[in-house]
């Protein structure tokens, strides 16, 4: 994967204020995100990393004097250009994937009235059906509309895209995998996206910096959390991860640095020097210090250093692989640097490319491994390519998620400092989990309605019929078919459900042909479709995990349809498993082939019989040449 903005990355620190808005709401770049949703799947664990220890989780979790709340991170950050997370807003709870950026300060979603908003993942949110919405009247605190009656927000980033809209305060939810019951919350309702925020899959972001629209301010300013949140991204070719607003007992072994928020508006970190295989370069520690300092934003992708930084970094690593063939990028639209040879295997590529020391002001260190500075060659097998740029000319030092993948990041506002310890973060996720724990809540939740909905509501449950047990192991799944409510928002329009199966084949992604529709019964502007999935041609049954996997996003409502489809509801489903055939059965082909050659060499041994036969028969009708010929009658003329 290229990175799409080296030289932009020198801009990501404009900051806007002739647009109204404050300091610390500048956003910075991230990757144009393809639509490809990701999962969490099992690692590639490196050596160095350990395991994350049940009895700590526990102990961190009931020391803490404040409820957190623990959220899960989906997609991927190469592929998709992000990490996001699932968020409810408003009474009955609507639900949103949005993108965990720490250089926001304001979290924003999609409203059903916006003028120009993208298709994303889920459908937009409708003030009109949350009894608990209040749009942010006009006051001297905000920036007010032209009517002067609302609280407005624009934001504009550095790759020229930007979000804009009304400020309201809803009900906002963490699932149900989240001690903190939901709280009431400003939040953006946009009216009109550009640039890649009109294009990406996700519906929005969630705003993790510092400033008063801030997620983790606004939860901090009423006490329900500790000034303190935590983010884990997952490894190379994994995806997924784990997110905690509020405090957690930090690790014995985790490494802290100090940051200083006045420094600028951006989470900053001490950085003095880099070691390369145990080598300290020769760079002046100043060289950190520029402009903005050193800055972590979750919601850049790649990491971005001063030229003198990087070019030692660079001839360093080199010297180190110089057994490796350099070759060109995967776009040659960029000078990307990548080396072929070095294998598939994650947990291999320590024994070929050095290690990487961050040093920190205060004498510790962060090595990071070959998955936290390199990422896939896309074209070529066993290549990799830097994730580390030039800054342009900006002397700002930018470290984007890749530094900081299978690493528990805690942003400990309260004691100004971020610490760092080296894990599996997409087993991170099981020890935060609260023993017996329900599952997370899908966006067909519902609340009970009330006009007066106090902060003390109790986490959002999943609806009854939903799908909430496992299939059993070592089960061959033959079919697996599940009965879909749509909701269609042009009553006048039959929906094409061909398109629709094709729709659901792509989101799920499986052929077309393993997508049949087995009924539909009309309901006004709902349709009851009863679907069925087949295995692929190619194979004879469908594995657990991908059956897992498939009812998860039909259960989670990741499936994303045309606008004009609005909405589907998950109402039942059922696995059937392969049946036990009988010997005759399990050998029907075996024995059709053997009865069918066996018929076709007894014709084809008849037939040369009877050709021979006739041949004999010719060739006996035959008079020798100069024999006796008997005489015949002349015809008449």
């Amino acid at each position: 994967m290229a990175h799409p903005w080296p030289i932009l990355a020198a801009f990501v620190f404009i900051i806007f204020d002739f647009h109204g808005v404050d300091s610390a709401a500048v956003d910075t770049p991230r990757m144009r995100p393809m639509i490809i949703p990701l999962h969490l799947s099992t690692p590639n664990l490196s050596a160095h990393r350990r395991s994350f220890n049940d009895d700590f989780n526990r102990r961190h979790l009931q020391n803490s004097d404040l409820p957190n709340a623990r959220m899960r991170l989906y997609d991927d950050l190469l592929t998709n250009g992000y990490y996001t997370t699932r968020l409810y807003i408003g009474s009955p709870p609507q639900e949103f994937a949005l993108i965990v950026d720490t250089g926001s300060t304001v979290t924003y979603v999609p409203c059903s009235n916006c003028e120009q908003c993208g298709k994303h993942q889920d459908p937009r949110f409708q003030p009109e059906l949350s009894n608990t919405y209040q749009a942010l009247k006009c006051n001297p605190g905000c920036n007010c509309d032209d009517d002067g009656k609302q609280c407005t927000y624009e934001r504009r980033y550095a790759e020229q895209s930007s979000s804009s809209g009304v400020l309201a305060e809803d009900v906002i939810s963490f699932g149900n995998e989240s001690q903190l019951a939901p709280q009431r919350a400003v939040f953006g309702c946009e009216n009109m996206e550009t640039g890649d925020l009109y294009s990406q899959r996700a519906d929005g972001i969630i705003g993790l910096g510092r400033g008063r629209l801030s997620i983790v301010d606004q939860l901090v300013e009423k006490s329900v959390i500790s000034d303190s949140f935590s983010l884990c991204y997952g490894g190379m070719d994994v995806g997924g991860g784990a997110m905690v607003l509020g405090g957690i007992s930090p690790p014995s072994d985790m490494v802290f640095t100090h940051s200083d928020p006045y420094r600028s508006p951006y989470y900053n970190i001490e950085l003095k020097g880099l070691r390369v295989a145990g080598k300290p370069l020769k760079i002046n520690p100043k060289v950190f210090d520029g402009r903005h300092g050193t800055v972590l934003d979750s919601g850049t992708t790649y990491a971005y250093l001063p030229e003198e930084a990087f070019i030692a970094l660079k001839d360093s690593i080199m010297k180190e692989i110089s057994v490796l063939r350099q070759i060109h990028g995967p776009d040659p639209n960029y000078n990307d640097i990548c080396f072929s040879g070095a294998g598939r295997v994650v947990s291999e590529l320590s024994k070929i490319f050095p290690t990487v020391d961050m040093v920190f002001g205060n004498g510790q260190s962060l090595t990071l491994s070959p998955e936290n500075y390199l990422f896939r060659h896309t074209k070529v097998s066993g290549a990799y390519c830097f994730g580390i740029f030039q800054n342009g000319k900006d002397p700002t030092t930018l470290l984007g998620g890749i530094i900081v993948r299978n690493t528990l990041v805690t942003y400990d506002r309260e004691n100004d400092k971020i610490g760092f310890w080296k894990t599996n973060c997409s087993e991170l996720w099981k020890g935060l989990q609260v023993p017996g724990a329900p599952a997370p809540a899908p966006n067909t939740v519902h609340m009970n309605n009330s006009s007066n909905r106090s902060q003390n509501v109790p986490p959002v449950q999943p609806p009854n019929g939903l799908p909430t047990k496992h299939i059993p192991g070592e089960v061959r799944i033959a079919i697996i078919t599940f009965d879909m409510l749509i909701v269609v928002n042009d009553t006048s329009t039959k929906p094409n459900l061909t398109e629709v199966a094709d729709v659901i084949a792509h989101e799920l992604e499986v052929d077309n042909l393993q997508v049949q529709m087995l009924n539909a019964t009309p309901k006004g502007n709902e349709y009851q479709v009863k679907w069925a999935l087949y295995p692929a041609a190619s194979t004879e049954y469908i594995s657990n995990s991908t059956a897992m996997s498939i009812l998860l996003r039909l259960k989670e409502h990741r499936l994303q349809f045309p606008e004009r489809y609005g909405n589907y509801q998950l109402v039942k489903w059922k696995v059937e498993p392969q049946r036990k055939l009988s010997w005759w059965q399990q050998h029907l082909v075996a024995v059709a082939i053997g009865i069918l050659v066996t018929v076709v060499i007894g014709l084809s041994s008849l037939g040369v019989w009877l050709v021979w036969r006739r041949r004999q028969q010719t060739l006996g009708t035959y008079e020798p040449v100069g024999g006796i010929v008997p005489e015949q009658e002349l015809q008449p003329l």
